[in-house]
């Protein structure tokens, strides 16, 4: 990560695109749904389950203490919040797997 503008962006970016607290998302990341959507490598976790525990330890962690993966890793979760929103089914999205894989990463849609 270069400069601490680019750092500041990245942080607000993923202050808009994460509209979960620590404790919805952890409680979420703990549903048969959440668990149920995803990529998964080799039958195990899905990428956007871990990418949520990733993204509690961030919102319960002080800014000072992140580290430069912790600011890549936001701009992978700002990054797969806006592809994602762009693909939006119509109707009702309230028990979609579309919605579903968005509150891995820590978005509600429905917010």
């Amino acid at each position: 990560m270069s400069s601490d503008s680019d750092r500041e962006a990245i942080a607000e970016e993923f202050g808009q695109a994460v509209n979960m607290t620590a404790k919805e998302l952890e409680h979420w990341l703990t549903t048969d749904e959440s668990k149920a959507v995803g990529q998964k490598d080799g039958g195990g976790e899905s990428v956007g389950h871990e990418s949520g525990r990733k993204i509690v330890e961030l919102l319960r962690s002080k800014r000072s203490d992140w580290s430069d993966g912790d600011y890549a890793h936001m701009h992978k979760v700002v990054g797969y919040v806006h592809r994602h929103l762009a693909q939006r089914p119509s109707g009702d999205v309230t028990d979609t797997r579309w919605r579903y894989s968005l509150m891995n990463w820590g978005h509600d849609p429905l917010k």
